[in-house]
């Protein structure tokens, strides 16, 4: 006898941006089990603008009601305002999936409040890859972490630890290192460039043990992140080169369909990797 479906999961998304604009076309679309409720935008006006040729019309709310139309929030949100979005999913007992993954790091307590909810926060593996071998590493011991990132100069431009620190890239014609450290203190200081640090340190040692480098270089064209972990199970160098968004150049192409495997994962019959 045949089973009734079940009804899809609501997913609501903060953000229309390079990342969220993406995610909300794909579900648009069409993903079989999940279903587009909602979005928030900076401004409502473009948003509407932004979606006249979506097959639903949905409707654009504040940040923080995000949560009372949708069991799956998505944050694609400029830095600013994802404790608005994360604090109300999390207080409702949703599913946070978030891409400002650098911005969690400040706010443990947002951890233990899921776990009194019963919200789960699930960090997509965005611009990195690898993430499932660095997971399973954590389950033995891990020496070292490292990560080299190299961005063109344009990828860095505004970044709050250049700005602080007088740092100008423009006219660069050669590598520059801007920036060597913590994990954390990499995501403090370049929140809209190196979530992929964060997400990094989350799978392995933590944040402040996992170490960094932030070039600006402009002989490459893409977002370039290697990664090196030395355990007690396996040593492995990782190199991704990510095309960057038209819409943001500080952002990959891959970082939305990463969130879009994310969220597929949360339904499908049969997921890949742990």
């Amino acid at each position: 006898m045949a089973q009734t479906p079940l009804p899809p999961f609501t997913v609501a998304i903060g953000g229309l941006g390079a990342i969220g604009l993406a995610v909300a076309r794909c579900l648009d679309e069409g993903i079989p089990g999940l279903s587009l409720a909602a979005v928030s935008a900076r401004d409502t006006a473009r948003a509407a603008t932004r979606m006249a040729g979506f097959r639903r019309t949905v409707p654009v709310v504040p940040p923080a009601e995000l949560a009372d139309y949708a069991e799956i929030v998505v944050e694609c949100a400029p830095a600013a305002i994802f404790a608005e979005i994360a604090e109300a999913a999390i207080r409702a007992g949703r599913i946070l999936v978030p891409a400002s993954v650098g911005a969690l790091l400040s706010r443990p307590d947002l951890i233990e409040a899921a776990e009194e909810s019963g919200a789960r926060i699930i960090v997509p593996t965005g611009a990195l890859l690898g993430l499932d071998a660095v997971r399973a590493a954590a389950e033995g011991t891990i020496r070292s972490v490292t990560m080299v990132t190299r961005k063109p100069p344009a990828g860095l431009v505004g970044a709050p630890y250049l700005a602080e620190r007088g740092i100008s890239l423009d006219g660069l014609t050669a590598p520059l290192r801007v920036f060597e450290g913590s994990a954390r203190e990499g995501a403090r200081g370049f929140p809209a460039n190196v979530n992929v640090a964060a997400a990094l340190g989350l799978a392995g040692i933590g944040p402040d043990r996992t170490r960094i480098e932030i070039w600006a270089d402009p002989g490459v064209s893409r977002n370039t992140h290697t990664i090196e972990v030395d355990a007690d199970s396996a040593r492995f160098t990782m190199t991704i080169e990510n095309v960057p968004s038209v819409e943001n150049p500080r952002t990959g192409r891959i970082t939305a369909l990463s969130v879009i495997a994310a969220l597929r994962g949360l339904v499908a019959p049969l997921k890949i990797g742990t």
